[in-house]
């Protein structure tokens, strides 16, 4: 139209961005991105000048690279990728005819390209690691479309570079790295998600610091502050567990008192809804629906609460689950982390100045009752270690709660069934005692109520094997003979 492509450009993109302008405080910079990249597309020919030049710094892996034109520095391409209307050889010139010189150029390019590989093969690896990556991505930075430039327009030809990054926002990495759908789209190329400790990693970690506590203690210690490396890190080998717990926690200063608060502020954005979720999961032990869910906190039941919940999900916060035997629709979401479950217990229903409180109820029915149903959750976290123990390692399984439908007498429930392949369930049952345990006469027949309610509601054909998950281990008695399989928590610590 009788003007140059650097005009077209900037008129093609000041009308986009002009009808696009009432809705663009509500886009972020991902969304902006994907739209430039669509409006220069499809006005390629408006414009593209095609410039003689060659393909430098050229990854053969990804089929990645730049081309180098003159002084014009680098236009960084991606085959069959990126916005060029034609697919750029490895080594390829790119020229507007295919003229002798052009082809002579090709040539050279070719020899350059071989002396540069060579070279860089020669050169020693340059790592470049960004630690919480996440928090550099402040509103309005435009932190994500910088890195895209640095990455594909600098760093993604040069072989020796290897690009690391952390970050302790699961949902962050996920959403912008691992599954972006802009300039980084595909760019990852090794993904590891760092989970807690295990009970048998927190030993070794206990041992290097010289902490010398049970394994009692130390699955009370887990109990309490998960298998998380910096909070295990606050115990100081010269307090017992209660003192440690004391200091940590209940102190005005301790090092974790406000941490709740502090975790939630530091991985969300709109931290109140997030911590308005954990709050109401830990009111109940086998947690919430979708809908019960939104009508308790407020929150519309749609897009907003689906990505909050998959948000807490992918960050190892709550996990989604269905009894034994139900519909995939009947989902619900528990609370599984040990500190914000400890947290709810403890600081937030029964707010206490005691900076003493763990060494003066440790014996105390609310610190056992607590003791009962954390311990659950520890084997839950430690299933594989409770199959190992059974002698099922190999054998594929399902694990999940049950619960009796009957509305009124037999309304059974069982904490962990373990439902596998070779046609045998594990009711298990588990205790967190300090000795033996020792199953009496009423005992004996709630277990067996168990066992007959579960039989007749699911009308299961598998063998049912009663085993109980417990400290100790079990004193054989008259009452006893129904349980077939006892794991101890010396089980648990193993690798």
């Amino acid at each position: 139209q009788g003007i140059t492509p650097d005009k077209a450009a900037k008129v093609i993109m000041a009308t986009a961005l002009n009808e696009e302008k009432a809705t663009q405080e509500d886009k972020n910079s991902g969304d902006l991105y994907d739209e430039v990249m669509y409006i220069l597309t499809e006005n390629l020919d408006k414009l593209v000048i095609r410039k003689e030049g060659k393909v430098s710094n050229y990854n053969e892996e990804r089929k990645l690279g730049n081309i180098q034109s003159g002084d014009d520095g680098r236009i960084f391409f991606m085959q069959d990728d990126y916005i060029y209307d034609e697919p750029v050889e490895r080594y390829d010139v790119v020229a507007e005819k295919t003229e002798p010189k052009a082809v002579e150029s090709k040539k050279n390019g070719k020899k350059e390209k071989k002396m540069s590989t060579e070279q860089q093969k020669e050169e020693k690896r340059q790592v470049i690691f960004i630690d919480e990556m996440p928090w550099m991505d402040t509103p309005r930075s435009g932190f994500i479309t910088a890195l895209e430039h640095f990455w594909n327009g600098w760093a993604a030809g040069k072989e020796n570079i290897m690009l690391i990054v952390c970050g302790s926002s699961t949902s962050w990495i996920t959403d912008n790295l691992i599954n972006n759908h802009g300039g980084l789209y595909g760019r990852t190329t090794r993904e590891i998600k760092l989970q807690p400790f295990s009970l048998y990693e927190c030993e070794q970690f206990y041992e290097s610091k010289n902490i010398s506590l049970s394994r009692q203690s130390q699955a009370e210690v887990y109990m309490i502050l998960g298998g998380i490396p910096y909070y295990i890190d606050c115990m100081e080998k010269e307090l017992s567990l209660a003192q440690n717990i004391d200091k940590i926690l209940f102190r005005k200063n301790g090092k974790l008192a406000n941490e709740f608060d502090r975790l939630f502020t530091s991985l969300f954005t709109n931290a109140s809804d997030y911590k308005k979720i954990v709050t109401l999961l830990s009111q109940r032990r086998e947690g919430f629906s979708r809908k019960e869910i939104s009508d308790q906190t407020g929150i519309p039941y749609g897009g907003g609460l689906s990505n909050m919940l998959r948000v807490l999900e992918v960050s190892d916060f709550i996990l989604p689950y269905t009894y034994w035997g139900e519909s995939s629709r009947n989902v619900k979401y528990k609370l599984i982390d040990p500190f914000c479950l400890f947290h709810c217990y403890f600081k937030s229903k029964k707010t206490t100045t005691n900076e003493s409180f763990w060494q003066d109820n440790l014996t105390s029915p609310s610190l056992n009752a607590w003791r009962g149903l954390a311990f659950e959750d520890l084997c839950f976290s430690h299933t594989r270690q409770i199959k190992k123990a059974l002698g099922i390692a190999g054998v594929q399984t399902e694990i999940s709660p049950w619960h009796s439908h009957a509305t009124e007498g037999n309304n059974a429930q069982i904490d962990m069934l373990i439902a596998r392949a070779d046609r045998t369930i594990n009711v298990c049952e588990m205790k967190f005692v300090d000795s033996e345990f020792v199953v009496d006469k009423d005992y004996e027949t709630k277990l067996r109520n168990k066992l007959t309610v579960f039989q007749a509601e699911s009308k299961t054909k598998s063998s049912l094997h009663l085993t109980l998950i417990t400290t100790y281990g079990l004193i054989r008695n008259s009452h006893s003979d129904r349980i077939q399989n006892v794991v101890v928590l010396d089980n648990l610590f193993t690798k």
